[in-house]
């Protein structure tokens, strides 16, 4: 596929800002910026939803919960065990294990700047963050509670949440629901921003970025890579099928190993909307912090950012990307590792079990 035969996959106005010319040892900051500011933005300091406005006990609240194991069925399991706050909101595994150490059939993406995403999930079957933080907690593989009632009671038989429920949500009749379990988490993963250099570049500081990182983002640029890495989050707003010029599979083929000598074809959308043209289509994932959220793809079966670089290029642009310009888009994407907010890190303290406390089940 030639670079003008891209046009069926990449808006026009998109195309029209990147062809600029190669890089260069003296980058034009000026009309890079220019151009950059056209396809990207600033990550905001939080996302929020007018639907589920943040305040701070919510966000609290939301924290206790995502690092609290007895939202699990075993109590083992929490929403930071497969989304890590400390690595980067991944857990740094192919495929993440769940209740009775189940092998989930896909990669956990980073919760990190997910909250900008047009959809969750790889497959977009959650609208946003509240809608997705239902899906893991009632999942037989994931947390594996049985019901939402189960849910609701665990959580209510511990006072302390009962307060917390009520001063989160005030205005409400009935505070504590299985819904607002996931409101809390969702206001707690919009706050889950990590700024980097590449903002302090779009917001108009041009010797925020080395040349070589600039040079790296003339790199993708020039490439087409912006066409579904582009906004806040650097992709997460478009689904696209994997695989444009040959099948996913086959370019992956290589990195089978012999721990995992088969590779599952994974239908994408499709599993969710039965509609053909939704065949091997996938949320694009931000590319924010990508140094830090190996391995790649929906399958995990990549672990080196160049092959996974090399990969995509291939089956979505018919490209091959040279070494030089390998080692520059590896600059910018170091540019693109931001700082993970000090609240998130700081573990809460959670509130005590009581004797009416359900206990865990290991079954």
């Amino acid at each position: 596929m030639t670079r003008p035969q891209l046009s069926a996959y990449i808006p026009a106005a998109v195309l029209a800002l990147a062809w600029l010319p190669a890089a260069a040892d003296s980058v034009d900051r000026e009309a890079l910026l220019g151009t950059a500011q056209a396809l990207f933005a600033p990550l905001p300091e939080v996302v929020d939803n007018p639907d589920n406005p943040l305040t701070e006990d919510k966000v609290e609240l939301g924290k206790m919960l995502y690092y609290d194991p007895r939202l699990s069925q075993s109590g083992l399991f929490s929403c930071n065990s497969c989304h890590n706050l400390a690595t980067y909101g991944v857990d740094n595994l192919p495929t993440s294990l769940g209740h009775r150490w189940a092998v989930g059939p896909r990669n956990s993406p980073t919760v990190l700047n997910a909250a900008l995403h047009a959809n969750q999930f790889w497959d977009g079957r959650a609208a946003d963050v509240e809608e997705q933080a239902e899906g893991p907690i009632l999942n037989p593989i994931e947390m594996a509670i049985p019901n939402e009632r189960v849910a609701v009671e665990r959580i209510a038989s511990m006072p302390d949440y009962v307060a917390w429920f009520e001063r989160a949500f005030p205005d409400e009749d009935e505070p504590l629901t299985y819904a607002n379990i996931a409101n809390a988490i969702g206001a707690f993963e919009r706050t889950l921003t990590t700024p980097d250099r590449f903002d302090d570049f779009l917001k108009g500081d041009k010797d925020a970025l080395s040349n070589d990182e600039l040079a790296g983002l003339e790199v993708f640029i020039d490439y087409g890579c912006a066409g579904c890495h582009s906004g806040p989050a650097l992709g997460g707003n478009i689904m696209a099928r994997f695989g444009v010029v040959e099948e996913y599979w086959e370019a992956t083929r290589e990195f089978l190993t012999i721990d995992q000598p088969t590779m599952p074809m994974d239908v994408g959308r499709f599993a969710v909307t039965q509609d053909p043209d939704d065949l091997y289509v996938f949320k694009t994932p931000s590319l924010r912090n990508i140094t830090r959220t190996y391995p790649y793809f929906h399958d995990g079966s990549v672990w080196d950012l160049r092959d996974a670089t090399q990969i995509m290029a291939r089956v979505q642009l018919g490209e091959e990307i040279d070494e030089d310009d390998m080692d520059k888009l590896m600059a910018f994407y170091q540019a693109l590792e931001g700082e993970i907010p000090e609240h998130a890190l700081r573990l809460p303290v959670l509130p005590a079990a009581t004797a009416d406390t359900p206990r865990p089940e290991h079954r």
